[in-house]
């Protein structure tokens, strides 16, 4: 399977994002990446657009919900964001977006900051293997891997995709 280029799929990316906004009429949204592979798009994302606020992180190891399956992963960063999220409209960015269940962490870890006015769910690749009813508002590619087939994001500096 030949994997799509990272940097044209990440512009594409932006132009879909910016015509979203638009259509919407969001004018400063906050852009969150989930760590750490998230973090690394919404980091080409957010240099890519003139977003008046700096990019925020969220850190999702604590709101996991197979924590007691996998225990904690060492790597533990905390999240990066605002005091408040209140009426805010939040871009949250995502490398691969699978079963669901990362997203439904980080949503809940961002309503522990407020509620915000609305999300907007962007990942640069969709594998499709659902097990919660969630979906990207824009996706830079949807891959038909192989079943066991995983896809991994290395980076930041070049950021990188390969299959496992």
């Amino acid at each position: 399977m030949q994997l799509p280029d990272i940097q044209q799929t990440c512009q594409q990316l932006t132009a879909d994002l910016q015509s979203l906004l638009q259509q919407r009429g969001i004018d400063n949204p906050l852009m969150v990446g989930i760590r750490t592979g998230g973090v690394w798009v919404a980091d080409i994302l957010h240099s890519q657009m003139t977003l008046e606020e700096p990019l925020f992180s969220v850190d999702i190891s604590f709101y996991r919900d197979d924590f007691e399956r996998h225990g904690l992963h060492p790597q533990v960063k905390g999240s990066e964001l605002p005091e408040s999220i209140e009426d805010r409209h939040i871009v949250l960015v995502d490398d691969v977006i699978m079963s669901g269940r990362t997203v439904r962490a980080a949503i809940n870890e961002l309503f522990d900051y407020g509620r915000p006015a609305s999300i907007i769910l962007v990942s640069l690749f969709d594998i499709g293997r659902r097990e919660l009813p969630i979906q990207p508002d824009l996706c830079g590619a949807r891959l038909a891997l192989a079943e066991g087939q995983l896809i991994k994001l290395s980076g930041p500096q070049p950021l990188t995709v390969s299959l496992l």
